[in-house]
């Protein structure tokens, strides 16, 4: 993949499509020169979405497509994950209190705070009967 292009994918709603998914947006990243922390940053929070939308989004047993697009503006990288499953905003969640005792937390929302605190933005919309959110990541000031 060359430096400046946008990324789009298409996947079904399948678990082991992750993997893959995985490594085209890790070369995408590397591609435009981001820092190997930042990438893998980027990598964690599509995989804890991903895997939260095909484990959880579709209320029956077909397949669905998930598209994931990526691209780069002015001194942020935007990744869009856009499903036809029900409507969730993960965004409405509670921030979990993890000095809680394990025991005593409650179980789910940890991916979604995970994915908010790796990355510098995260929007959610409803449009055209699918759910879209939009993760960001400030490349001006990477880690």
């Amino acid at each position: 993949m060359k430096s400046g292009e946008n990324l789009i994918v298409k996947i079904k709603n399948d678990i082991g499509a992750i993997a893959e998914l995985r490594e085209k947006v890790g070369a995408f990243c590397a591609a435009n020169k981001m820092p190997l922390k930042s990438v893998n940053n980027v990598k964690l929070a599509v995989d804890e979405i991903l895997t939260n939308v095909i484990s959880y989004a579709f209320k029956d047993r077909d397949t669905h497509e998930i598209i994931v697009r990526a691209g780069l503006s002015q001194s942020f990288l935007h990744i869009e994950i856009e499903d036809d499953g029900w409507q969730f905003n993960p965004l409405r969640l509670p921030e979990p209190d993890i000095e809680k005792p394990l025991e005593e937390r409650q179980i789910g929302g940890l991916g979604v705070y995970l994915v908010r605190k790796i990355m510098d933005g995260v929007e959610y919309r409803r449009e055209n009967e699918k759910n879209i959110l939009i993760m960001k990541k400030n490349i001006a000031i990477m880690q």
